[in-house]
């Protein structure tokens, strides 16, 4: 029999965790962080099963919400092997590394504090340090190029597929001979767009028995990229003309490219009034230089475009600031900025001193260019809050604020049921990775459409399928 446990992103976005067991074998795809409300203790719980038992990891990319606690994995004792695209492994490395510096960051200034109420004791050790991710990559990892069979025990053969959602992402096809039976089990992770900006289009499903499909979007429709484009350009262009100064949160890896390949067409085409362009994220440089590594993942024009010598991720405007002291400096530059700086979602980072000293101010606009988990500061300035507490300072919002969600890196409604129709023989399909209300959705059109009954998965609740 197949048995199947969701210990995160099961009536939620973040925290992704799917244990599969197949006979003896267990397999463990994605072991990603919670985000958002309540995220710090869902993140310090102790596993809810055996680590040391685990045979494989897949993890499907290289999101934090999907890699983020591989390091706490290891270092409670998992000793298997992971299995990612080789751009996903270099991805990792990258994002956990940044993760532990954070986490070490944030516990100095949490134990400082706690130290002048005389409760130092109460504060929570990093989740994982920077040599726990080393450990990680010591480990025994099997990379895949897409659509190379990967045989484990027992006759069972893992292969990877692009999900088209970011650089070296994947969906995840297990077959396996259970009990004299053929079942094909597939994992979405996350899926992208078709005709995005920057990436090749997601492959086709053409079967799988049993399908754990992430539903994120799964009740809406996205605008049309052209618009977002458009909303995009005349965003940047009336916040410049008033001498204003842009400010987009935005996500390290993906999104932080395709603005940047924008603005670099903005800038060529003379779409983009002089200003000065600051790309203020470590993590963001370092992930825009492993773009450039694998050309051959990037859409046709990319491709073609770095394939010609240039860079298709920068412009003579642009300027990286990957020091403290060349980030701060940022704050002396008063009007005609763009800064893009990380987190995405204003849970920490850069972006955090950026939104502090720039909020307030009318003339200014934030350009929200990713989804936003509720709890966090990103969602709560999109739903409108008049004021946002920010590193204990009460901040006024005047800055005009725009949500842009065409550029979405996953796929929507229509997009997700028209991948799902492309597959025979599905006899079971779980909805992961998605608010509770958005699936209910989901799972309506699903039954709509094809006429079969969708599951919305219980967090820790096993399937027999």
């Amino acid at each position: 029999m197949v048995h199947v446990t969701s210990y995160g992103a099961a009536q939620g976005v973040t925290g992704s965790c799917h244990l599969l067991k197949i006979g003896s074998i267990r397999i463990l795809v994605d072991c990603g962080l919670f985000q958002g409300e309540g995220a710090t203790e869902k993140n310090y719980a102790p596993f809810a099963f055996d680590v040391a038992k685990i045979n494989y990891l897949i993890l499907t990319h290289g999101h934090l919400d999907h890699i983020g606690r591989v390091a706490k994995l290891v270092k409670n004792g998992f000793h298997g092997t992971i299995i990612a695209t080789q751009p996903t492994k270099e991805i990792a490395k990258i994002m956990l590394l940044d993760s532990a510096k954070i986490l070490k960051e944030e516990y100095k200034t949490l134990r400082k504090k706690a130290r002048r109420r005389g409760e130092e004791e109460n504060i929570l050790e990093p989740l994982y340090t920077e040599e726990d991710v080393h450990n990680v990559f010591a480990k025994n990892w099997h990379t895949l190029e897409y659509f190379a069979a990967f045989k484990l025990k027992q006759h069972i053969v893992v292969t990877l597929a692009n999900a088209g959602h970011i650089l070296g992402s994947a969906f995840a096809m297990i077959d396996a001979h259970d009990e004299g039976k053929y079942k094909r089990i597939v994992f979405s992770g996350d899926l992208g767009s078709p005709n995005r900006l920057i990436i090749e289009n997601p492959n086709k499903l053409d079967r799988a028995n049993i399908l754990y499909l992430e539903s994120t979007y799964g009740d809406r429709v996205h605008k049309p990229l052209e618009q977002s484009i458009q909303e995009f350009k005349e965003a940047v262009q009336s916040t410049l003309k008033r001498d204003g100064n842009v400010i987009i949160p935005s996500f390290a890896l993906e999104r932080t490219q395709e603005i940047l390949w924008l603005l670099h067409e903005m800038h060529d085409n003379g779409e983009l009034p002089k200003c000065r362009v600051f790309l203020d994220s470590p993590l963001a440089i370092k992930a825009t230089e492993l773009y450039n590594k694998y050309p051959l993942h990037l859409s046709d024009e990319l491709e073609y475009y770095d394939g010609g010598g240039s860079n298709p991720f920068s412009f003579s405007w642009l300027e990286p600031t990957p020091t403290t002291d060349q980030s701060m400096a940022i704050n002396s530059v008063k009007e005609r900025s763009i800064i893009i700086a990380g987190s995405g979602m204003c849970s920490g980072g850069r972006i955090m001193h950026h939104l502090k000293h720039r909020l307030w101010n009318p003339n200014n606009s934030i350009v929200f260019v990713g989804f936003q988990v509720g709890g966090t500061l990103g969602r709560a300035i999109i739903d409108g809050a008049k004021f946002v507490n920010i590193y204990a300072e009460e901040i006024i919002v005047k800055a005009q604020i725009f949500t842009i969600n065409g550029f979405s890196a996953h796929a929507d409604q229509h997009e997700l049921l028209q991948w799902i129709g492309g597959a025979e023989d599905i006899s079971t399909l779980c909805l992961v990775h998605g608010e509770l209300d958005k699936m209910e959705i989901f799972a309506k059109a699903i039954h709509e459409h094809f006429g079969y009954e969708a599951l919305i998965v219980e967090p820790n609740v096993t399937l027999t399928l």
